[in-house]
């Protein structure tokens, strides 16, 4: 008895020398991992984190571009509720996204199915599609300002040459024109990184998940319903949140474009905030915009989570 005990001490005290040594493998591996991440983390604090805690700041105060600050709490955001021009930027935005969105999504979609697999050429028509999305905003902006010029345009001399136009297009006359061309540049712009998200996507789908539905005697358009788009709910997600999110921060492509015309109809939030903060130079009333924009983005993503999510999480 006496040496099964301690046989059973010796083997005890192996045991809580092993667990020792793996709690302090454990913490070195987590100073270790957390060395080689401070630097993000303190590129995230100074450079989101400061950022953030000045503008909640500023939200907070009368702060002219010039001259003193004063305490004001939440005037900025009272200001707000009675402002037309904040409440109808943000209606023309938000109508913005509506119509950008689904238009990204389908376009790249498709465009995705048509170039998934690696035939011959299909490498050209992936970098055509894709190349203007390399474009800056700015410059992709100015182009169009070119194209949709009236009568030198090559959009004008384009559908006059085809008969359907007989004279110039004012493509700025009018709220739902200008709405169009911008959409039109967005479109033609950013559609080729939608297309490679859902390639992406596509190509990580195992080719026998659409063999073993296919001898189950699903067509395409079942499989299509109920094996790829399933299999594709994260990266659906994803492409939607990016295409939110970019279009309600909207701003170079109407500051360019249509610079509000006509009569500010086609004026964005992201652009009242900038007109408000740097044309009148009330930064505060700006960054507490800022802060109900960021809310917003917020609550709209957080939606879009929770609806995309997978069964298995829900």
């Amino acid at each position: 008895m006496g040496a099964l005990a301690a046989s059973r001490s010796m083997f005890g005290r192996a045991g809580s020398r092993r667990r020792a040594g793996a709690r302090s493998l454990r913490r070195r591996r987590a100073l270790i991992g957390l060395l080689l991440v401070s630097p993000a983390l303190a590129f995230v604090a100074v450079f989101f984190f400061v950022p953030l805690v000045l503008m909640i700041w500023m939200s907070l105060h009368r702060w002219p571009l010039l001259g003193h600050t004063s305490w004001i709490g939440l005037g900025n955001y009272a200001a707000m509720g009675s402002d037309p021009v904040f409440w109808r930027s943000l209606g023309f935005t938000v109508e913005y996204t509506a119509i950008v969105t689904p238009i990204l999504i389908v376009l790249g979609f498709g465009l995705a199915l048509l170039v998934r697999r690696n035939r011959r050429g299909v490498g050209f028509f992936r970098t055509v599609f894709f190349m203007p999305y390399v474009i800056g905003f700015a410059a992709a902006s100015y182009l169009f300002v070119w194209l949709i010029n009236p009568g030198v345009g090559l959009l004008d001399k384009t559908l006059q040459a085809l008969g359907i136009t007989s004279s110039p297009v004012q493509w700025l006359s009018t709220r739902t024109l200008a709405l169009f061309a911008v959409v039109l540049m967005i479109v033609w712009k950013t559609v080729g990184f939608t297309m490679l998200l859902f390639m992406s996507g596509l190509q990580g789908i195992p080719d026998d998940v659409h063999e073993a539905a296919s001898v189950d005697g699903a067509g395409r358009w079942t499989t299509m319903r109920r094996v790829t788009l399933p299999l594709l709910r994260r990266t659906i997600a994803l492409t939607v949140i990016l295409a939110v999110v970019g279009s309600m921060l909207a701003f170079d492509q109407f500051y360019i474009i249509t610079n509000g015309e006509p009569a500010n109809q086609t004026l964005t939030v992201v652009y009242w905030i900038y007109n408000s903060s740097f044309v009148n130079f009330q930064l505060g009333y700006g960054a507490a915009m800022s802060v109900v924009l960021m809310v917003i983005l917020m609550l709209i993503t957080a939606v879009q989570l929770y609806l995309l999510r997978d069964q298995t999480e829900r």
